[in-house]
C-alpha cells in the first residue's frame, strides 16, 4: 500500500490574482490555482484557493508546510491604514522625526514640499529623562515614574502601539528593555517595538524610522496572521510550519511574526519570493545551458513590475531602503518597482500626451475587460486587442474576456480624444509600457554597474511572458528564460527558499584596534540570539548555519560596506581581520571603482545571518522523449496579432502542456497555459528545455 501523500504550499498575493502552487513532496508534481485577490481581507483569497485544492481532492492534513508572501503590510504603509501609535523618546531629542536627516526626496526645486505626515505625531510623543553614552555607560537613571506617566497618557489617548528609542540604547538596551516592562503593566495588551531589537545599529533617524514602522504595522500584520491561521484550522490545514516570506529572501515562521520586532521584514515580502525563485533558476540554468548565473528578472503582474538582478545564482542585496518615503534599514533584495503591471490604466493627460499608470484598476473591478464594471483601459485591454491574450483561454478558460468592452474603452477614453485609429492606440499602451520597464531596467543596471550583455531575461507574472520579447529587444538582450510556470512563479519561489533572520549590532572602532577575540564575543552573542529566537520558534533542533559579516567603512567616510568574513575552524583570528581588510578593499573597488588600500578601516556594525534549511522545490530534468509528440499535436489555431498597428501578422497558437521537451517553435507565434501567456515575436526561437523551461533566442535575419 502506498504512503499517503504530503504536499507544500506556497502562496503568493497580488495585486489582482493572488497565486498558489502546491507541491507533492514525493513526486514532485506541481499544482496550481489562481483566485482573485480581495483587498479588503487578502486572507480571503488565500482560504479561497486553499478551499479548491481541498475540493480538488487534496486531504488539508497531508499539507505539512504553508508558506506565504504577502503585500499586507505594504498595502497598509502605502494607504496610512496603520495603528495608531506613541513614541518614547530621550528628553531633547522628540524633534528628531521632524529633522529626520535633513534630505530631500524628490524635486528639489518643489515650492510645495512638505515631508510624510510623522507616524508619531508630537501630541503622542513623550520624552523620558535617561541618558547612555556611545559606550552603553549609563549617564542619567531611567526615570521609571516618567515612564508610567507616559504609558497612561498614551492609553487614554487610544494609542495601539508604542515606539520606545532612546539614544545609544544599540550598545545598551537595559533602559529600553525596563521601559517595556513598565509599559505592560500600565497599558496591558499594547504592541511595544524597541529599536534596541528593531534595529540596533548607529544613525538615530534610520533607527527611529524603523522602529516607528515596525510600531505601526505590527498589530496589522498580527490581526492578519491571527485571522489567517484561524482559516487554516478552520480549514483543516493544522500545520504548525507555517512562514511568512521577508524582505531578505528568508522565510520567518508565523510565531516570529507574532513575537514581535520582526513586522518591518516583510515590507518588501510581496516582490522577494518572485527575486528568490529567479536566482534558484538562475543557478539550475546555468548548469544546464553553459551560461552565466546571470538574470534580470522581470515580475509583471495586475498592479506593478518588479525587477531585480541575479549575479552568481544569487540576488543583488541592499541593508538600507525607502518605502513610500520613509526610511527602512532591514536588510532586503536590491529591487525596483515602477507601476507597470496588466491593470495600469492608460489615459490622456492635461496636454493631450497619451500616459500609462501610475493608477491601477486592481482585482476591483479590474480591466474593462473583466466585465465587473470597470470603464477605465489598461495594459490587458491593449494587449486583448493586438491579439496577445486569448478572450476564451484567459485563466485556462476558467474566465471569459469581454473584447468589447476594452474596445469600448479603449474607443472612448483613449483613441476618439487622441482622434486615432483604436489599435493604434492599444500598440501605443503596449510600446509605453515596454518602454518604461526597459528604461527602469537600464537605469538600475548603470547604478549597480551591471553589463548586461551576458544576462538572461527571465519573465514571470501573469503579464510578464506577453511583453518579455519587446522589452528584450529594447535591451538588445538575446536570450529569455520562461519558468514551467510563469504566473504562478513567485508563489513557487516561496517553496524555494530556507528560514532566514539577520541580527545587527553596532560598535564604531577602527580595525586594527579591535581584538580578535572582542570580535569573536560580539558575534557569539548575536549567534546565541539567534539560537534563542529559533529555539523559541520551534525550529531549535534543525540545522542552522550561520554568516558572519562587518560592516567597515574608510576612516571619515558616511557609508560602509557589508564585508562577509571567511568560514574558519574556531574562533577569529588576527588572520582572519587581515582577510577582511582585503576583501574589503576588493569590493570597494568593485563597486565604486577605486580602493584606498592606505587608508585606515573602520568597524562599523557587526552582522549574522542564520540559515536554517528547510525541504524545497527541486527541479528534475527529463531526457527527450525517444519519438517527441508532433509539434502538430500542440497547435490550437492560428490568429492575427499586431506588433505594428498598421498592418497584423500571423501567428500560430500553441497549447504549452503538448509541447514536448527538445521541441522548437519559430515566431511570430503565441504559447498559451493556464497561468500565462508566452509571445514569440517573428527572428525569436523557442525551445522546451529538459525541465520545461521555455528558451527564446534571437537569431539572425
Amino acid at each position: 500500500m502506498s504512503p499517503s501523500p504530503r504536499y507544500r504550499l506556497g502562496v503568493d498575493v497580488g495585486g489582482t490574482h493572488t497565486d498558489l502552487v502546491l507541491l507533492d513532496a514525493a513526486s514532485g508534481a506541481l499544482m496550481v490555482e489562481k483566485v482573485a485577490s480581495t483587498p479588503k481581507n487578502p486572507a480571503l483569497g488565500v482560504l479561497d484557493g486553499v478551499a479548491r485544492f481541498i475540493a480538488r481532492g487534496v486531504a488539508p492534513e497531508a499539507i505539512e508546510f504553508f508558506a506565504h508572501g504577502t503585500t499586507i503590510t505594504t498595502n497598509a504603509l502605502l494607504e496610512m491604514r496603520g495603528a495608531k501609535v506613541g513614541l518614547l523618546i530621550t528628553k531633547g531629542y522628540r524633534a528628531v522625526q521632524e529633522i529626520q536627516n535633513q534630505a530631500r526626496d524628490g524635486n528639489l526645486f518643489d515650492y510645495f514640499y512638505a515631508k510624510p505626515v510623522p507616524i508619531a505625531p508630537q501630541s503622542l510623543t513623550k520624552e523620558i529623562p535617561e541618558r547612555s553614552d556611545y559606550a552603553g555607560n549609563a549617564l542619567l537613571p531611567l526615570d521609571r515614574n516618567a515612564v508610567r506617566q507616559a504609558a497612561r497618557e498614551l492609553k487614554a489617548a487610544g494609542v495601539e502601539s508604542i515606539a520606545v528609542c532612546y539614544l545609544f540604547s544599540f550598545t545598551n538596551p537595559t533602559h529600553e528593555e525596563a521601559t517595556r516592562v513598565l509599559i505592560r503593566e500600565e497599558f496591558p495588551g499594547v504592541h511595544v517595538s524597541l529599536s534596541s531589537e528593531v534595529l540596533p545599529r548607529i544613525r538615530e533617524w534610520a533607527r527611529l524610522s524603523t522602529t516607528l514602522l515596525n510600531a505601526y504595522l505590527e498589530p496589522v500584520m498580527v490581526h492578519y496572521i491571527g485571522h489567517l491561521a484561524g482559516g487554516l484550522d478552520e480549514a483543516g490545514v493544522r500545520t504548525q510550519q507555517r512562514f511568512l516570506m521577508q524582505s531578505n529572501g528568508g522565510v520567518m515562521p508565523f510565531a516570529a511574526a507574532m513575537a514581535g520586532g520582526r513586522t518591518v521584514h516583510t515590507l518588501f515580502s510581496g516582490p522577494a519570493a518572485g527575486a528568490q525563485a529567479s536566482a534558484y533558476w538562475a543557478e539550475q540554468d546555468a548548469g544546464r545551458a553553459a551560461v552565466t548565473a546571470a538574470v534580470v528578472t522581470l515580475d509583471m503582474g495586475g498592479t506593478s513590475a518588479d525587477i531585480a538582478f541575479i549575479e552568481g545564482g544569487a540576488p543583488l542585496e541592499v541593508t538600507e531602503g525607502v518605502i513610500a518615503r520613509r526610511q527602512i534599514d532591514v536588510p532586503a533584495l536590491d529591487m525596483t518597482t515602477i507601476s507597470a503591471g496588466g491593470g495600469s490604466i492608460a489615459w490622456v493627460d492635461g496636454a493631450g500626451f497619451l500616459t500609462v499608470g501610475p493608477q491601477s484598476s486592481g482585482a476591483d473591478p479590474g480591466p474593462a475587460c473583466y466585465g465587473r464594471g470597470g470603464t477605465e483601459p489598461t495594459v490587458t485591454d491593449a494587449d486583448i486587442l493586438c491579439g496577445f491574450l486569448n478572450p476564451d483561454y484567459f485563466l485556462g478558460g476558467a474566465q471569459k474576456l469581454d473584447v468589447h468592452a476594452s474596445r469600448s474603452a479603449l474607443e472612448d477614453k483613449i483613441a476618439n480624444p487622441l482622434k486615432m485609429d483604436v489599435r493604434e492606440a492599444a500598440a501605443g499602451i503596449r510600446r509605453i509600457v515596454d518602454m518604461r520597464m526597459a528604461d527602469e531596467v537600464l537605469v538600475f543596471a548603470a547604478k549597480r554597474g551591471v553589463d548586461l550583455s551576458a544576462f538572461t531575461l527571465l519573465p514571470f507574472g501573469g503579464a510578464g511572458a506577453v511583453h518579455a520579447a519587446a522589452v528584450a529587444e529594447e535591451l538588445n538582450m538575446r536570450r529569455i528564460l520562461v519558468p514551467p510556470r510563469p504566473g504562478a512563479f513567485s508563489a513557487l519561489g516561496l517553496l524555494c527558499t530556507d528560514v532566514v533572520h539577520d541580527y545587527i549590532r553596532s560598535e564604531l572602532s577602527p580595525l586594527e584596534e579591535i581584538m580578535p577575540e572582542h570580535a569573536e564575543a560580539i558575534f557569539v552573542a548575536l549567534e546565541s540570539k539567534a539560537r534563542d529566537e529559533l529555539m523559541a520558534e520551534g525550529m531549535g533542533a534543525l540545522p542552522a548555519h550561520f554568516l558572519r559579516e562587518l560592516d567597515m567603512r574608510y576612516t571619515g567616510q558616511g557609508y560602509e560596506l557589508r564585508t562577509p568574513l571567511d568560514s574558519i575552524e574556531g574562533a577569529i583570528d588576527a588572520k582572519a581581520l587581515i582577510a577582511v581588510r582585503e576583501k574589503f578593499d576588493l569590493r570597494h573597488a568593485q563597486i565604486h571603482g577605486h580602493a584606498a588600500k592606505e587608508c585606515s578601516v573602520e568597524v562599523v556594525s557587526y552582522r549574522v545571518r542564520v540559515r536554517v534549511p528547510v525541504p524545497k522545490y527541486r527541479q528534475c530534468a527529463e531526457p527527450a522523449p525517444a519519438r517527441p509528440r508532433p509539434i502538430a499535436e500542440a497547435v490550437k489555431g492560428q490568429r492575427d496579432i499586431w506588433f505594428d498597428w498598421r498592418k497584423p501578422e500571423r501567428a500560430t497558437i500553441y497549447e504549452r502542456d503538448r509541447l514536448d521537451i527538445g521541441v522548437e517553435v519559430d515566431g511570430p507565434a503565441v504559447v498559451e497555459q493556464l497561468d500565462a501567456t508566452t509571445i514569440i515575436p517573428l527572428n525569436w526561437r523557442a525551445r522546451v528545455d529538459e525541465t520545461r523551461n521555455l528558451i527564446l533566442e534571437k537569431y539572425a535575419q
